[in-house]
């Protein structure tokens, strides 16, 4: 057909095929000036607004053009690759159906539906739309990469890896594709592998950040410290103004201690993208780390700021706001971080959580929001271990807490007792070596002492597995210097909670946790992500302690010579406004008492007496105790307290047994969740469970009796110090024989074939002969 002025749609035709798409458009209108119904001009006119960028007005004219010609495949097809220009995926998906049920082998359209299906989070479908394309044309480079993308995220590791090697053969210097076989075989643990391939990919493409990122973030996990911190340099040198590179090298540098470096990155980082919330989140949690919580909570009040829903940042700031007993304003930092958690937002950091929300289905729902971030489903390989036919049970703890610190002053005794008949005890270690007397001797207890400190979470995994450890005990949690990667690909058979954190990880890769019937009680399993494990008498492990032979005087512990002395020796954060409003009253109602605290930094003491004083308590009848180096002497000037008067929702754990190990009583109040739950339990293993009271209420009214009936309390302590030696809670040999038992019984099911499943050890399973202190 030719019109106006020699115009003709094959002139159209050879302009656009020549680059010239203007000139293609404007002989394609003068056509459509003649012949409205012209299919042809319309779909080249709309490709030529394609390639001009006008996706609209290309939008309009594949409209037309479909409305005529319903049936023109190529054109449905076209319309839905303007859709994806147009940011429209749901639209596009359906023009490309369209052209797929009109023509089925239409392989470039089955690539585009895979991409927009793989982004829409439907794997299964775009895995389908893959296999066809491929099936169409096997040498199709893109889509075997793509496939093995999507391979990958549905936790099919193995045939991925197939298929970028079927890419590779194909294609050898596709550097994408390289690229993604390095991030698999990382996933793999095929750590070494995934170094060559990234070097492969980077050969081809120098200046790759991706790769460059991926690379430095593998041998920041094999511990390569100096090679990873060049790699970062190199990706900056490509990248300067990227924001997740220099957080992540930010996030690096702290791990090294090298903490001014690290807030500096961080610092450039956020000037550069003010609301890229990573960063500032970084930043909170290296000052938190380092108890430098004044900043930390500035910080958090800039993320808020930018990102007022930006993860784990209120809990942070309610965490902040503790550790200082800055509580102006905390209630509604508590009342809005629950109210995220209810909307399952990753609000707060499970430990966090501990402190701040006394619910054991809440705490669960935050650390199952921890986990997968941390942990999305199929982004570790699972070593898959198999059952070992050893003549002991061969048991590996696992902890950064080998050292002078409260873990292993509980652990060390049951160490030393375990049956080596029956057990072989492995140390896993990777926290640093405080050269102490307690790492001296927790070293000294185990079998083996292995330190995994310079290994990258994988390696540290594959040893247990080469080790054949039949049960790994996690001591960590997510407690400061957790590594809980170390046990995400399940490198032993049964792997199980204990001790150092009081709550569920929310994780799918520990089995069991140690407990007992105070802490989780029946009607609370559910909570917990791991099948939950009920030893006879109290969880926690107790063991006849040095206390010095030499009291201090009042005077010289700061104490006025006469009066009643309260105390409470747990860190600051545990203190809430409600439990500090009872303490002030019970000084309010009682002449010349004190109350006793543990020494902190100078805001927490200022802060602490500057709420006395708006309770109208003069603020020096507060008394604070200064660090004492070793615990003996610490447990000594306890004897100048008269009672201990413990915190909620987070109880006394370790500073309770010193407490009562040293024969003060210890007033406390049953919470709700595990870590509420500890004081309790132990009062009742030692056979005092007079001092435990469910309300606030309850729990003053007991502390001002006990504090003004002398002869009331004269009992108390009586009864206490005839119990510490013959109930359960420092009978550290009962307590073995509970948890070991607890550990064959995993393991036999385990044998048996059976999975995970939560039981008890009855009392009676461990009463025999008494193991004197």
């Amino acid at each position: 057909m030719r019109g106006v002025g020699g115009a003709d749609i094959e002139t159209a035709i050879a302009l656009f095929k020549a680059g010239n798409p203007a000139g293609a458009a404007q002989s394609c209108r003068d056509v459509l000036r003649h012949d409205r119904r012209n299919v042809t001009a319309l779909f080249l006119l709309a490709l030529t607004q394609m390639q001009e960028r006008n996706f609209e007005e290309a939008e309009h004219q594949f409209a037309k053009a479909t409305k005529l010609d319903p049936k023109a495949a190529e054109i449905w097809a076209n319309r839905g690759n303007n859709q994806i220009a147009l940011g429209r995926p749901e639209r596009a998906l359906e023009f490309l159906g369209r052209a797929l049920a009109l023509e089925p082998n239409f392989p470039e359209v089955l690539y585009n539906q895979a991409k927009l299906l793989a982004d829409a989070g439907r794997l299964d479908a775009a895995l389908a739309a893959y296999d066809k394309c491929i099936a169409l044309v096997p040498h199709f480079t893109d889509a075997l990469n793509n496939r093995g993308v999507v391979l990958a995220l549905l936790g099919r590791k193995e045939e991925a890896l197939a298929s970028y090697q079927s890419c590779l053969a194909i294609a050898p210097n596709a550097a994408d594709t390289l690229d993604n076989r390095g991030t698999l075989l990382a996933a793999l643990g095929r750590r070494e592998e995934a170094l060559a391939s990234y070097d492969a990919s980077l050969a081809i493409a120098p200046d790759a950040v991706d790769t460059l990122i991926n690379r430095a973030n593998l041998l920041a996990s094999l511990r390569r410290t100096e090679e990873a911190l060049a790699g970062y340099d190199r990706a900056m040198s490509v990248a300067p103004d990227r924001p997740d590179l220099l957080d992540r090298r930010g996030n690096f540098l702290a791990a090294l201690g090298r903490d001014v470096e690290a807030l500096a990155s961080f610092d450039v980082c956020v000037s550069i993208a003010p609301n890229f919330a990573a960063a500032w989140l970084s930043a909170v949690k290296l000052l938190l780390a380092r108890r430098r919580f004044e900043e930390a909570r500035n910080v958090i009040g800039r993320l808020l700021a930018v990102a007022p829903d930006a993860n784990f940042a209120q809990g942070c700031l309610a965490f902040a706001k503790l550790s200082l007993c800055d509580w102006d304003g905390l209630p509604e930092v508590v009342s809005t971080l629950r109210d995220q958690v209810r909307q399952a937002k990753a609000v707060t950091l499970p430990f966090h959580a501990l402190l701040t929300l006394d619910s054991p289905h809440e705490q669960l729902q935050c650390a199952k929001a921890r986990a997968a971030l941390e942990f999305p489903r199929g982004s570790v390989a699972n070593i898959a271990p198999g059952r070992y036919d050893h003549g002991r049970i061969r048991l590996a703890y696992l902890s950064a807490d080998f050292r002078d610190h409260p873990v292993s002053r509980l652990l060390a005794g049951l160490i030393e007792r375990h049956d080596r008949s029956r057990f072989e005890t492995i140390a896993i270690s990777f926290g640093p070596d405080d050269d102490s007397e307690m790492r001296t001797r927790i070293k000294g207890a185990f079998e083996r002492f292995i330190d995994v400190d310079a290994f990258g979470d994988f390696e540290a995994a594959r040893l247990l597995r080469t080790l054949e450890v039949d049960i790994a005990v996690d001591l960590m949690g997510f407690t400061e210097g957790c590594r809980p990667g170390i046990l995400a690909p399940h490198p032993a058979p049964l792997q199980v909670g204990f001790l150092g954190y009081a709550g569920t990880t929310g994780t799918d890769f520990i089995d069991y946790i140690i407990a007992d019937r105070i802490v989780v009680p029946e009607q609370q399993r559910a909570f917990y992500s791991e099948r939950v494990v009920h030893v006879p008498d109290c969880c926690q492990p107790g063991e006849p302690r040095r206390v010095a032979a030499r009291t201090p005087g009042r005077s010289e512990a700061g104490l006025p010579e006469h009066g009643f002395v309260f105390c409470c020796f747990n860190q600051a954060v545990k203190m809430t406004p409600e439990v500090f409003d009872v303490w002030m009253r019970l000084l309010s109602r009682i002449d010349d008492s004190v109350l006793w605290l543990s020494a902190a930094n100078a805001t927490v003491s200022a802060n602490l007496r500057r709420e006395a004083g708006r309770r109208g308590v003069d603020p020096e009848r507060l008394v604070f105790a200064p660090r004492v180096p070793a615990n003996e002497d610490h447990l000594a000037r306890q004897r100048l307290a008269d009672l201990f008067l413990d915190t909620t929702p987070y109880n006394a754990h370790t500073s309770a047994s010193d407490a009562l190990w040293a024969g003060l009583p210890v007033v406390t109040c049953l919470g709700q969740a595990f870590a509420g739950r500890v004081a309790a339990s132990m009062l009742h293993a030692i056979g005092m469970s007079e001092l435990v009271t469910t309300s606030l209420e309850a729990y003053e009214a007991l502390a001002f009796k006990l504090a003004t009936e002398p002869a009331l309390l004269g009992t108390i302590k009586a009864k206490l110090a005839a119990h510490r030696d013959t109930h359960a809670l420092f009978d550290a040999g009962r307590f073995c024989r509970g948890i070991e038992a607890a550990f064959a019984t995993m393991h036999e099911r385990h044998r048996r074939g059976a999975p995970p499943e939560g039981f008890a050890i009855a009392a009676h399973d461990v009463a025999q002969d008494h193991d004197p202190p």
